[in-house]
């Protein structure tokens, strides 16, 4: 479209210019000026040469801007092709046209405007172009838009509510049904309806009361409302269904009806649950009934202890258990306290219980201790509910299975006494064959050294026979008090290969004649710190497993080594680090598949009545875990079995405690002993020896007089060195109360054995293992007196 000239421009109303048409047009343009709405005037050839102010003010636009097609510019991005589009159709076929677009205004925003326009045309017809205006309609649109979603959401309202909407031109009996009111009606949604389908489609037993409301609801008189609930009868597939209808009338201004309109509701199911809940109803106090009877009854026969109780323990209410059980009358509990009642030892714990009882929290499982009539306890177990101000508490009687479980613990541990006992028992035999040998070299030497004219030579031989025998001895005596567990029980560093090589001599007497022990021991020292009493007896153990395997007849072999990873067994991963294995192999039947995982459970064997308690490989296993390591088995059915011992290896053990004590002096050097010795022999037997190797040694015969002697003068003695087992107070009590009174005086512990320490250890004290040499006892004197001035400059 060409741009017109300036002299075309003045006079857009017209294809040539007279005064007359100029004065019309300076009125069009003063009334267009102060016009509320936007004008506009185009040429037949589409281009727009006039727009009134408004457009101006609106849109921001300058004049030179918005002529021509500027002004499509000032609409949306979005719109502007289409408002184009219409305004070029518009002016090809010279007719009106209408459209809605997005309008920028000045300060940027964008507003919804109707653009309509129509032809002007000369008195001989010819096309002289459009004249329109625009027309903000934003606030229009905005209000169109919420009036479409508040109809959507009352059509999603009706829809979720299930809600029919209906209305009947009362004028010409025209009724409107939609699809979900005819289905309340058994009528298919396609099937035209009449108000004789409504009123011929209600039950008729409820027709006469519906028709007449609908009738009031359209008397101008009264214009009630339409509201009833009525069944019908399905014209189509003849259910019977509950409809509730409300509904208005609508009057014009002489009173005349000329509409009904209203709502119509499916509440069958409601009717069905209504009839329901009535006929619960007229049965509920039968049941109520019923069930009091019940609970009566339970509260009655029941053999567990009921109780209602305030929190403040005051006993409310109990049932006749209480009598059967505890012996108590009800009138002997009521308004009384519980608590009274409850084992002395138990009252914290029970207060505690309720103390969680009022804020609210249930008791599933809790049990104390109720005193019987006759002043005796039963254990009871209790299961309580707080509410309304009381507990509601039932108790079951669980003395028989305390009692169980006690005489269970004391089965346990006299099994596992037993399995000891067994293990001794099959020793017993060959060591006192080993200690028979031990004494006939002892009293054979003794008896050679009686006769007179010896050599100084053949005298020293026989001394040293004695001496080492004696040695052999009390190593045999060591091995059976540690398999027995009558030593002190604590970790300690040594070498497994010593060890191992020690209980040889054991394992071949438990293997017998007819079996072949194989030992395979490396060279270099593996250190561990462990348990040595429980290491010696998990290996006695795993050999007598493996005998009884073989039945006693074949090769056992155990080797030593050092790895570097403690294998995946069972359910466990493979660990690193460095362990020391001990391998015990036996050529035996082997461990059936469906049982190498259970091996360990206690009491679980595999061996006839009688031939064990099932407790050695579970004793095996804990002192492994203990111990920081595990054991791993590999078992073929009819190969034999491998089971393999892993301990944490020490790479770094400093001096051993012999080596330590061999560089003491054995010189006494007028050291004062305090020895405390029960046994007459062994007491004096100590003290001269002492003095002849230099000290200066007082012997007390029991605690008492020990007591007495330190009370006189502790200064003058530097060491005390007591017995463990003797009458009255034992040499721990004795040390424990001079350590007490006597903070900076050492002292030493010796035993041969001694329950008291194998059940709680030596209590920090050093420990001399009998039988001990001069120069052992010599030596660990000197080291606790060089302990003692550390011990004062503290």
């Amino acid at each position: 479209m060409s741009k017109q000239s300036e002299a075309d421009q003045t006079t857009p109303l017209s294809g040539s210019f007279h005064a007359s048409e100029h004065e019309a047009e300076t009125r069009f343009r003063n009334m267009a000026d102060h016009a509320p709405v936007m004008m506009w005037v185009t040429e037949p050839d589409g281009y727009c040469s006039y727009l009134n102010k408004r457009w101006y003010e609106f849109t921001g636009q300058t004049e030179e801007e918005a002529l021509g097609l500027g002004w499509t510019a000032a609409t949306h991005p979005d719109d502007q092709k289409l408002a184009e589009d219409t305004f070029l159709a518009a002016v090809a076929v010279q007719g009106p046209f209408r459209v809605e677009y997005r309008l920028r205004r000045a300060d940027g925003v964008y507003r919804w405007a109707i653009d309509a326009a129509a032809p002007r045309f000369a008195d001989d017809g010819s096309f002289l172009g459009h004249v329109g205006s625009v027309i903000d309609i934003d606030d229009r649109r905005e209000a169109e838009d919420k009036l479409a979603l508040n109809e959507e959401r009352l059509r999603l309202a009706l829809e979720v509510a299930e809600i029919g909407q209906w209305h009947v031109d009362t004028d010409t009996g025209i009724m409107f049904w939609p699809p979900r009111v005819k289905a309340m009606f058994g009528i298919s949604p396609d099937v035209p309806v009449t108000l004789a389908d409504y009123s011929n489609g209600v039950h008729p037993d409820d027709r006469e009361k519906t028709l007449a409301a609908y009738e009031a609801a359209s008397d101008p008189r009264n214009r009630p409302l339409y509201d009833v609930e009525y069944r019908t009868i399905g014209r189509e597939d003849g259910v019977v269904r509950w409809v509730a209808a409300k509904g208005r009338g609508l009057f014009d201004a002489e009173g005349t009806c000329y509409r009904m309109i209203g709502t119509a509701v499916d509440i069958t199911s409601r009717k069905a649950d209504e009839l329901r809940l009535r006929e619960l109803n007229e049965s509920l106090e039968a049941q109520v009934a019923e069930r009091t009877a019940d609970r009566n009854r339970m509260w009655l026969l029941s053999t567990d202890l009921m109780l209602v109780t305030r929190f403040d323990a005051t006993v409310t209410a109990v049932n006749p258990a209480w009598t059967t059980l505890l012996g108590w009358a009800e009138s002997e509990l009521v308004e009384r306290r519980f608590i009274d009642l409850v084992h002395p030892e138990d009252v914290a714990t029970t207060l505690h219980e309720v103390e969680k009882l009022s804020e609210g929290r249930t008791t599933m499982r809790f049990e104390n201790r109720y005193r019987r009539k006759d002043g005796t306890y039963h254990w009871l177990s209790w299961t309580a509910v707080p509410g309304e101000g009381l507990i509601h508490a039932v108790a079951r009687d669980i003395s028989g299975e305390k009692e169980q479980a006690e005489a269970l613990k004391l089965a346990e541990d006299a099994l596992r006494q037993a399995q000891k006992m067994e293990a001794i028992g099959q020793l017993t035999g060959g060591v006192a064959h080993d200690f028979n040998n031990l004494l006939t070299v002892i009293r054979g030497s003794v008896d050679l050294l009686r006769r007179p004219n010896l050599t100084a030579e053949r005298r020293d031989r026989y001394i040293a026979a004695i001496g080492d025998t004696a040695d052999r001895a009390a190593k045999l005596t060591g091995q059976l008090l540690a398999f027995a567990r009558r030593q002190a029980l604590m970790p300690e560093l040594f070498d497994v290969v010593p060890s191992i090589l020690d209980m040889a001599t054991m394992v071949r007497t438990l293997a017998g004649p007819r079996m072949e022990l194989e030992l395979k021991i490396p060279k270099e020292p593996l250190l561990v710190k462990a348990d040595r009493s429980q290491f010696d007896t998990t290996i006695v153990n795993l050999a007598i497993n493996a005998r009884d395997a073989m039945n006693g007849e074949g090769v056992l072999t155990i080797a030593l080594g050092a790895v570097s990873n403690l294998p995946a067994r069972r359910a466990h991963k493979a660990v690193a680090g460095d362990f020391v294995a001990v391998t015990v192999i036996d050529q035996g039947a082997g461990i059936a598949q469906e049982n190498l995982n259970r091996i360990f459970e206690p009491f679980f064997t595999t061996k006839g009545a009688g031939h064990g308690t099932g407790l050695g490989l579970s004793q095996v296993i804990g002192f492994a875990k203990q111990s920081g390591g595990d054991i791993r088995v590999e078992s073929e059915f009819g190969k034999g079995s491998t089971f393999t011992l892993y301990l944490p290896r020490m790479l770094t053990g400093g001096e051993t405690q012999d080596e330590t004590l061999a560089e003491e002096s054995i010189d006494g050097n007028g050291v004062r002993v305090l020895i405390v010795e029960d046994n007459a022999d062994v007491g004096d037997f100590a003290t001269s020896a002492l003095q002849d190797l230099g000290y200066a040694s007082v012997l007390a015969r029991d605690a008492e007089k020990a007591l007495a002697e330190l009370e006189k003068d502790a200064e003058k003695f530097d060491v005390l060195f007591t017995d463990v087992v003797m009458p009255g107070v034992n040499g721990v009590e004795l040390a424990e109360r001079v350590r007490r009174d006597y903070p900076d005086l050492p002292i030493i512990l010796t035993s041969g054995y001694s329950h008291v320490l194998a059940q709680n250890g030596t209590h920090g004290f050093e420990l001399l293992h009998k039988p001990y040499s001069l120069e052992q006892l010599s030596r660990v004197l000197q080291k606790a007196i060089r302990w003692r001035p550390a011990n004062l400059q503290t």
